[in-house]
């Protein structure tokens, strides 16, 4: 048995004590669960096990569940008053999405500093909710929601400082198919905790929809 079959095996035995929001194969193909090299000590909670690569594993079901919980947290603020972030390229699609079907307000590339603290800006924001995609890359984001008080949700890998985060999501925050995979099932859950689907319904877009694309350059 290979590697990645008993990784896969132990994992199924975990997952099978709660039904996922997604088949756990769906998790593992977008790798979802995949860490750094890195684990910061309060990430330590996510991890389930180290490859023998030594790249740290996050437990699926523990991102599975702070999904549902961040997105029961999301909905009960005006679609208006939530702010997500991505500093990072293959966040900006994923984020662009959520807010689509959310109706919340996305800030893609860069961070101006000052737009939440500074009223005298042009781009000055108040929001009561921010969802960053890497605390790391949107460090600007996170410190000045914690300056004004803001809570502040963050999809975190192994390796990411979690301060100033009040809800982490733990999951592959690097990866194109992950982070498209995260925002998905992000939608999904806020808008069915809304009401604005039934408690079993699906998004009307593909996981795929909310992946951003490699560009090719040919000569």
């Amino acid at each position: 048995m290979s590697d990645d079959e008993r990784e896969l095996d132990e994992v199924e035995k975990k997952a099978e004590e709660e039904e996922l929001l997604v088949p756990l194969e769906v998790y593992l193909a977008a790798g979802l669960r995949i860490g750094t090299h890195v684990k910061d000590k309060y990430m330590e909670q996510f991890i389930y096990g180290v490859r023998s690569d030594g790249l740290y594993l996050l437990d699926v079901r523990k991102t599975d569940e702070r999904i549902r919980v961040a997105a029961k947290f999301i909905a009960r603020y005006e679609p208006n008053k939530v702010i997500a972030t991505s500093a990072r390229q293959y966040g900006q699609k994923p984020v662009l999405k959520f807010c689509e079907f959310t109706r919340a307000i996305p800030i893609v590339g860069r961070f101006l500093p000052g737009t939440f603290t500074n009223p005298s800006l042009k781009n000055y924001l108040e929001p009561e909710l921010v969802i960053v995609t890497d605390p790391r890359a949107d460090s600007q984001a996170v410190k000045e929601a914690a300056i004004v008080g803001i809570p502040v949700i963050a999809i975190c890998n192994t390796d990411s400082n979690c301060s100033y985060v009040d809800l982490v999501i733990p999951a592959n925050n690097k990866g194109r198919k992950a982070l498209a995979l995260i925002y998905w099932l992000l939608t999904q859950q806020v808008l069915r905790e809304r009401g604005e689907l039934p408690p079993d319904g699906t998004l009307p877009a593909s996981p795929e929809d909310f992946e951003a694309k490699v560009t090719v350059y040919t000569e």
